[in-house]
C-alpha cells in the first residue's frame, strides 16, 4: 500500500478506507463473486485504481461516471474517486441507453466505466470496460489535496422531473450522515453486513461506509444470487440486512420453503426506502429469532432524517424515529411556520447532513434548500409529510403527490396501502391517486377476491378512503432500488404505453 501519510488529515472520508486497513489490515473487508479480499488488499486496489484514474487523465473534481455493479471493482473505484479528489457518479445497472446518454450530458464526466460491453461507446464520453481496471495493487498516487467542501458523489435520484437530477454531496457531509447513522443502527466490529440493494442507492451505496466505520465486512450480492439468498446468509454468518419490503418478501417465501426456521446469525434488518408493513416486519422476526427490525426513514437530498430504535415499531407503531444526532426535525404548515405535536404539515430538515443541492440546477436547488431568514441556518423542504409526537418521534403520512382528498376526506397513499396489507390473502399493496380522467385504483397481489378486498378496507379505513376499484395484478413493478414502480403500474392501469 502507498505511503498513507499522502492522505490529508482531513476529510475523513477520503481516509475512510485505509484508516480500516491500519487497524488489523489481514481482516477481512469484502466478499463478493471472486472471493473475499483482505483489508490491507483492498486499500491496495483503491490505490492501484487512483492511480489507474490518474494515468488517464481524470483530476481533482472531475467526475467518474460508474455502471454499479455488486462487486470489487466498484467499491475500489469510489475509494480510488474518494482519493484524487475525483467525483463518484454511480448509475444503475437497469439504466437504458437514452437514460444513460441524458446522464454523462448532465455530469459531463471524464471518464465512463462499465461491466457492460455493449455501452461502451453508447454516450459522448471516453469510456472504458471496468475489466481494464486494476486486479492488484501496485503503483503510488498522486498526492492530492481535498478539502471537506470539495464534491465527493453525485446521486442520481429517480425523482418525477423529464432531465435527470443528481444531488451533489460533499466529503464532509456524506462523512457526518455516515457517522450519525452509525451511531444509532450500531454495527459491530463482528458484523457481517449483506448488501444485496444497488451501489447506485444511497441506502446501498452507505452500506459501505457504514460496514468499514464499524471495522465489519461488507458481502455484495445481486440478483443472480436471489435464489440462493438464505443460503448465503448462513455460508457468510450474516447478521445484519438491509431490505426494502420486496427483498423482504422474497427472502420470506425462501424461508417458508424450507424445513424449520432458517439456521442464521442475523441479528438486524434495517429498513427504509420504501415502507415496511407490520405484517413483514413480525414475519422477519417470526423466521429469524433473535432478529430484529430497525424502521428508517429518509430522502437522498440529506441521506438520512429519522432512525427508530430496534424493534421499535411494536411500541410506537407507524413511526420512523427520531432525527438522527446532531440534526433537528420540524412539521411546517403552509405558511412555514412550525407546528406543534400531533399537526401534520410538511416535512423540514435542519443538519450538517443537507447536501449541497442538485447539480448545476440552482433554481431547483432553492426550491428545496431554504435558509432561515432569523439565524441563516439552511434547511430542506423534503416534500414529504408527517408529524410529530410529543417525544419528538415522526410519523410519515406520504409525499406530497401520494396525499389526496377521497370523496371530501384527506387520505395518503401510506394510510389505505397498510390498511390494504392488513387484509387476508393480500401481499402487496400500491395506491394509484386519483387524476382528472380517473379514480383512486387500489392495485394488490392477492388470492383473495377484488371485491372482498374493498369489503375488507372499507371496514378497516372507511367507506370514504376505500377506493372504488381494486385491481389485481401477478406481480408489482419494480424500480431498480426494488420500489414499486407506480409510473409503469399507472401505465398498465390507465392503457398507456409500456
Amino acid at each position: 500500500m502507498s505511503d498513507t501519510s499522502t492522505l490529508n488529515e482531513t476529510p475523513a472520508l477520503r481516509r475512510m478506507l485505509w484508516d480500516l486497513a491500519a487497524h488489523g489490515p489481514d481482516e477481512p473487508a469484502l466478499r463478493d463473486s471472486a472471493g473475499m479480499l483482505r483489508r490491507v488488499d483492498l486499500a491496495r486496489l483503491a490505490d492501484a485504481t487512483a492511480r489507474w484514474l490518474a494515468d488517464r487523465g481524470v483530476r481533482h473534481g472531475d467526475r467518474v461516471v460508474v455502471r454499479a455493479s455488486a462487486g470489487r471493482a466498484t467499491v475500489a473505484v469510489l475509494f480510488g474517486c474518494l482519493r484524487i479528489g475525483a467525483v463518484f457518479v454511480p448509475y444503475s445497472r437497469d439504466m437504458t441507453r437514452y437514460q444513460l446518454t441524458e446522464l454523462v450530458e448532465d455530469a459531463e464526466p471524464a471518464l465512463l466505466l462499465t461491466d457492460d460491453p455493449r455501452q461502451l461507446g453508447w454516450a459522448a464520453v471516453r469510456s472504458h470496460p471496468t475489466a481494464d481496471l486494476p486486479t492488484t495493487g501496485t503503483g503510488d498516487v498522486p498526492d492530492v489535496t481535498v478539502a471537506p467542501d470539495d464534491l465527493a458523489l453525485l446521486l442520481y435520484t429517480s425523482g418525477s422531473t423529464a432531465k435527470p437530477k443528481a444531488v451533489a454531496c460533499t466529503h464532509a457531509q456524506v462523512y457526518f450522515a455516515a457517522g450519525a447513522v452509525a451511531s444509532v443502527v450500531r454495527y459491530r466490529r463482528d458484523d457481517v453486513v449483506l448488501c444485496r440493494l444497488p451501489l447506485s442507492f444511497d441506502y446501498g451505496l452507505y452500506q459501505v461506509f457504514l460496514t468499514f466505520m464499524a471495522g465489519g465486512t461488507l458481502v455484495l450480492s445481486d440478483a443472480s444470487r436471489d435464489s440462493r439468498l438464505l443460503a448465503d446468509l448462513a455460508a457468510h454468518a450474516v447478521t445484519v440486512m438491509p431490505i426494502v419490503p420486496s427483498l423482504a418478501t422474497m427472502l420470506l417465501k425462501l424461508a417458508t420453503r424450507r424445513t424449520g426456521r432458517p439456521e442464521t446469525r442475523v441479528r438486524l434488518f434495517t429498513n427504509t426506502g420504501e415502507h415496511l408493513s407490520p405484517a413483514t416486519a413480525d414475519e422477519l422476526r417470526g423466521a429469524f429469532p433473535g432478529a430484529g427490525v430497525q424502521m428508517m426513514f429518509g430522502t437522498t437530498e440529506c441521506k438520512r432524517i429519522c432512525v427508530l430504535e430496534v424493534d421499535g415499531d411494536r411500541e410506537r407503531p407507524g413511526s420512523v424515529g427520531r432525527a438522527i444526532p446532531g440534526t433537528s426535525v420540524h412539521i411546517l404548515g403552509e405558511d412555514g411556520r412550525e407546528l406543534p405535536p400531533g399537526e401534520s404539515g410538511e416535512i423540514g430538515v435542519r443538519g450538517p447532513h443537507l447536501m449541497n443541492g442538485y447539480w448545476r440546477a440552482p433554481e431547483q436547488t432553492a426550491q428545496r434548500y431554504r435558509v432561515d431568514d432569523g439565524t441563516g441556518e439552511r434547511f430542506l423542504l423534503t416534500g414529504d409529510f408527517g408529524h410529530l409526537d410529543a417525544d419528538g418521534y415522526l410519523y410519515f403520512e406520504g409525499r406530497r403527490d401520494h396525499l389526496f382528498k377521497m370523496r371530501g376526506v384527506r387520505t395518503s397513499t401510506v394510510e389505505i396501502e397498510a390498511a390494504a396489507r392488513t387484509v387476508p390473502g393480500v401481499v402487496q399493496a400500491a395506491v394509484l391517486p386519483p387524476t382528472p380522467q380517473r379514480e383512486a385504483v387500489l392495485c394488490v397481489v392477492t388470492t383473495a377476491a377484488p371485491e372482498d378486498v374493498l369489503k375488507a378496507l372499507r371496514e378497516l379505513v372507511g367507506p370514504a378512503k376505500t377506493p372504488a376499484t381494486c385491481q389485481v395484478v401477478e406481480a408489482m413493478p419494480l424500480t431498480a432500488n426494488g420500489k414499486v414502480d407506480r409510473r409503469a403500474l399507472s401505465r398498465h392501469v390507465d392503457g398507456g404505453p409500456a
